[in-house]
């Protein structure tokens, strides 16, 4: 099973991007974040000619999420409604579209678009990490139905200090402030997921976004902040994670490029030979 996140920062404006993408790589399921448009207005028709399933949650302009399929998609769960059973919380969470969630050959996949938090002294701030401490609280419910998890999607948290090119610059600002580093190692640590990129490249140099401004691209100074987290038989049958990079090099880009892991699953003694992307 190969499965990618990409933040496209914009279907609409980057949809032939994606129409390549599947093309080259051919993901069973591809997790689209910041999409930033209705669901009626989604463009579904490009995928299906492609024998892709879509799903979509978004709104208009800002926020968004999709899953893109070839395998079906099943007990398909539009935001944190349902899971967690704290009063009108829930109510409040999904005003912005953030989550969507499916199960695909068994696997419960939740794509998250996790607020940015703007500043660290602004309302959208204490909104993230409110909205952190509810997410933990949501994936309990995948695990108490003992779906194994995959965790994926644009966090907007550097994990590590190696996460960021600069250390020194950044490290507890925004995405890199040590009460997001806690709320998201704490989500990890109670959810039981382990961060599978981890587990193939132990060091820097590795991002997934590069800010639009100052020539951050160019100069390669990036920050790692997409990420897959895994519950741990799907760790123990992943076969490769990678950063796609080359695709923030395109034209009119987005910020984000995606970010693939590939799994034995369902998991097999002898692994058939699959025609799937080689990595690297």
């Amino acid at each position: 099973m190969l499965i990618a996140t990409w933040n496209v920062n914009s279907i609409r404006s980057r949809l032939s991007q994606v129409e390549d993408f599947l093309d080259e790589v051919r993901p069973d399921l591809l997790c689209l974040q910041e999409t930033k448009v209705e669901d009626k207005l989604f463009p579904k028709t490009a995928f299906e000619k492609k024998d892709y399933q879509v799903k979509t949650y978004g709104q208009k302009a800002y926020n968004g999420v999709a899953l893109i399929s070839k395998m079906p998609l099943e007990d398909v769960r539009l935001g944190m409604k349902g899971e967690v059973n704290e009063g009108t919380d829930s109510i409040f969470f999904d005003e912005q579209k953030r989550i969507i969630s499916a199960l695909v050959d068994g696997v419960r996949v939740v794509n998250v678009y996790v607020p940015n938090g703007a500043s660290l002294n602004s309302e959208k701030y204490d909104y993230k990490i409110k909205w952190l401490a509810y997410l933990s609280k949501y994936l309990l419910s995948p695990l108490k139905r003992e779906e194994p998890l995959c965790l994926l999607g644009d966090f907007n948290i550097a994990l590590e200090e190696k996460d960021i090119y600069n250390q020194n610059r950044f490290n507890n600002g925004i995405m890199a402030s040590k009460e997001e580093r806690d709320s998201l190692k704490n989500l990890l640590e109670n959810n039981n997921l382990e961060d599978v990129f981890r587990l193939y490249e132990q060091n820097s140099g590795h991002w997934s976004w590069w800010d639009y401004r100052s020539g951050s691209w160019q100069r390669d100074e990036g920050w790692r902040i997409d990420h897959i987290y895994l519950s741990a038989e799907l760790i123990e049958n992943s076969k490769s994670c990678m950063i796609f990079k080359k695709a923030r090099a395109n034209s009119r880009p987005s910020d984000h490029a995606p970010v693939l892991v590939e799994i034995n699953w369902p998991p097999s003694e002898e692994e058939e030979e699959e025609d799937t992307y080689v990595f690297g």
